[in-house]
């Protein structure tokens, strides 16, 4: 496993900017610590020299932008710790300097020195603040840690090693990770609330929207469904709060399709949420047996590094959650479809019967006269087009039984409101099917690797129940 760390390196009052930089690299390729230098590596700059180089292109960006340093971040450091025993040093170079690539997307010359002198190898990986043109400086941003997290995980997964499902930083020594208990966030509080309204049963959706309100929520209704009290300073989507909370299953749990979880009860036994994480890296790491093998056959493991992160950024850690989810989604899907069918099919049957109306009252005088005429055949023959017409719209008349017959102008009104549907209708479409495409991908890579071992569990299961 290994665990992630984003350093600002500043500008030390007293001290020269080449004297700031010398003082980070000097520790990071002391050779005592990197075998010699052996375990050392560079992009777009020589770690003998890097010093120099890093200060030059800082010298370099002020002369072309005409702007001074308005900031004392010079460089940052990415820390990268891996689990003793698991890496040797050639290949944890080798991961902090994708790393590093990935990261800073190549604008940014770096090195990557290897610690072997702790029980844990560790990278530390140095990247110049300013842009290899050097007509920019990186700018640290909102998640940037989370965002080397997960490039960290991946590139460690596409090499088999493990990786830790929910790290917390410590704020002693960076290769140790607590579990200190946090103050509750407002995403947390609005969890909370809503399996509070949950719990009591709301009637509809509406109702529960009514009660989030009542308790001191403010509602956003837009392309996302968002909450916020006078504690937030912005909304909080309820995309964005995890398995359980989306605006689907909260509509799904409301109308009995899907049950309320207990998450009190479910949170007493925290290890079961990282079964599946731990089975499938057992799994990679063993490299055996004919799940795997039909698995490899198919897929490799940059796409299961990938299908891990999908499960761990959605909280999908134990199988049945999976289950449930794919299955959601898969349900929502297909009522969102059959509701745009059942849309269209009343915009065409509108379409129609305001076509039979215009065409029968174009056609109303002629069928007069035709009658007057007692239905002459030579006058038929003259005007057998307009006759057919009226005596189409007759018919599509008749079929609406003891209906009233609409104006034109009531229909275009509903086909306005159900193009407007339509649209909404969509929107979801779009944000599910894609959903539901992510889900059923990472549930089918998980079943071909581990769909032996599933069934032994649920047939285990099964006999504890009996």
């Amino acid at each position: 496993m290994a665990t992630t760390r984003l350093i600002s390196m500043h500008h030390n009052k007293g001290k020269s900017i080449a004297d700031c930089i010398a003082d980070r690299t000097d520790y990071a390729v002391n050779p005592d610590k990197t075998n010699d230098g052996e375990y050392i590596s560079s992009y777009e700059c020589d770690p003998k020299t890097v010093q120099g180089e890093f200060l030059l292109s800082k010298r370099i960006y002020s002369d072309i932008t005409g702007r001074e340093q308005t900031n004392d971040v010079i460089a940052y450091q990415i820390r990268q710790s891996f689990k003793p025993g698991e890496v040797i040093p050639e290949l944890a170079n080798k991961i902090g300097y994708e790393l590093a690539l990935n990261f800073t997307k190549g604008n940014h010359a770096f090195i990557v020195a290897t610690h072997i002198d702790k029980t844990h190898i560790h990278n530390h990986i140095i990247y110049n603040s300013t842009s290899l043109d050097c007509t920019r400086k990186f700018r640290d941003f909102l998640g940037s840690g989370k965002a080397v997290r997960k490039i960290s995980d991946r590139i460690c997964l596409e090499n088999g090693l493990s990786i830790i499902e929910n790290p917390k930083r410590s704020k002693n020594h960076y290769g140790k990770w607590l579990g200190d208990k946090k103050p509750v966030t407002h995403s947390q509080n609005i969890r909370n609330t809503i399996d509070e309204i949950l719990s009591k049963n709301p009637t509809d959706f509406d109702v529960f929207l009514l009660q989030m309100e009542q308790a001191g929520y403010s509602i956003k209704n837009g392309k996302h469904l968002a909450f916020k009290n006078k504690d937030q300073k912005k909304f909080i989507r309820l995309l964005s709060l995890g398995e359980g909370y989306t605006e689907e299953e909260i509509k799904a749990i409301i109308c009995g399709k899907m049950p309320i979880v207990d998450r009190k009860k479910s949170n007493k036994n925290p290890q079961s949420h990282v079964n599946l994480l731990v089975d499938i890296q057992a799994k990679l790491q063993a490299g055996k047996g004919a799940g795997y093998e039909r698995w490899a056959k198919i897929f490799n493991l940059k796409q299961m590094a990938q299908t891990i992160n999908f499960l761990t950024d959605n909280n999908l850690l134990v199988y049945e959650d999976l289950e449930k989810k794919a299955q959601l989604s898969t349900d929502t899907f297909n009522e969102i479809s059959a509701q745009i069918k059942d849309i269209e099919k009343r915009m065409t049957e509108i379409g129609n019967l305001k076509t039979h109306i215009i065409n029968y009252s174009k056609t109303r005088d002629i069928y007069t006269a035709y009658r007057k005429a007692g239905y002459s055949k030579k006058f038929y023959e003259e005007h057998t087009a307009d006759l057919l017409l009226h005596k189409a719209a007759k018919a599509a008349f008749d079929e609406l039984e003891d209906k009233k017959l609409p104006t034109v102008k009531a229909l275009q009104t509903e086909y306005s409101e159900l193009l407007s549907e339509k649209k909404m209708a969509y929107t979801k479409y779009h944000s599910i099917k894609k959903e539901r495409q992510n889900i059923l991908t990472a549930k089918s890579n998980v079943d071909c690797l581990l769909g032996e071992d599933i069934s032994e569990k649920k047939k285990e299961k099964h006999k504890e129940q009996r």
